[in-house]
């Protein structure tokens, strides 16, 4: 069974299964991908690895777009700067005629064309998953259907199983399974400034505390902003954690209970069945913790 079926039959958790990152580098390969879709030809594997470990080093994640369809002809590479810390959420592209020149482009936000457009992300990285070209390629031709500018196929982003799974930068909102939903809808939500909460797996910037916590505070407590509840402190009880989110009326402070879940298989190359870590709300209440 494909992974992501496996998963809806289980009714597996989304919540709080967002992969950290503060800040992002996209580079465009309109080629076929390999397992590495920045290592593997067409794209040059010594410059790859180069760019990798040197993106990765500054504390960024690389991620490969291509646009949606059919392989276009690739004349020079765009490639872009993405912050999602909170408060500080850009996009800032740029364009090199050599790819070589990648590895000279500065990392501190000072390169590149600041863009108001934001970016969204599908991963249909079909070599790393099978179910991520099954369900996100028809994801990207969904929502390239009505965002033809802001949207990109990209490489891997984790959560296989969630799949179609997506990233809206800048500010890093993950969502998976949205092809059981409707990509525009939740893409027309980001544009509204708000999220929705049925298929949002949390927030790049966030720990999976903070990301669980956010979560149930929505929950109970209704607000939808993408800029909602932000995190004030969290830190680790007896059977799980305590986060300290703030609200238009104050801060509240959300219990929560950590578990694991029984042994699955969270890939469809997966050849072991390993637990996952789960959330579970103990309790939310106003004041500090």
């Amino acid at each position: 069974m494909p992974c992501s079926d496996g998963a809806r039959a289980r009714q597996d958790s989304l919540v709080a299964t967002g992969s950290h990152g503060d800040r992002w580098f996209l580079v465009e390969n309109q080629a076929g991908w390999g397992r590495h879709a920045l290592l593997d030809p067409p794209f040059d594997h010594d410059l790859g690895r180069a760019l990798v470990h040197r993106i990765e080093g500054a504390g960024i994640r690389p991620l490969a777009i291509r646009r949606p369809g059919r392989r276009a002809v690739q004349d020079g590479t765009r490639w872009a700067l993405v912050d999602s810390r909170p408060g500080q959420e850009s996009v800032r592209w740029g364009w090199v005629d050599d790819r070589r020149a990648l590895l000279d482009i500065p990392l501190d936000g000072s390169a590149g064309a600041p863009s108001d457009r934001p970016v969204f992300a599908v991963c249909a990285h079909g070599r790393h998953d099978q179910c991520c070209a099954v369900r996100g390629r028809a994801v990207a031709a969904r929502l390239a259907s009505e965002y033809p500018e802001e949207t990109w196929e990209c490489s891997h982003l984790g959560g296989d199983r969630f799949a179609g799974t997506m990233v809206l930068l800048p500010h890093g909102l993950y969502y998976g399974w949205v092809d059981d939903g409707d990509a525009v809808a939740v893409a027309d939500a980001y544009l509204d400034g708000r999220v929705v909460p049925e298929f949002l797996r949390g927030r790049s910037s966030s720990s999976h505390p903070v990301q669980a916590a956010q979560h149930f505070a929505r929950a109970e407590l209704g607000d939808e902003h993408l800029d909602a509840y932000p995190p004030l402190g969290e830190g680790r009880t007896d059977d799980g954690w305590s986060v300290r989110l703030g609200t238009a009326d104050g801060p509240v402070t959300v219990e929560l209970v950590e578990t694991s879940s029984a042994p699955l298989l969270s890939t469809c190359a997966a050849t072991q069945a390993l637990p996952v870590r789960q959330w579970a709300l103990a309790g939310i209440a106003y004041g500090r913790m």
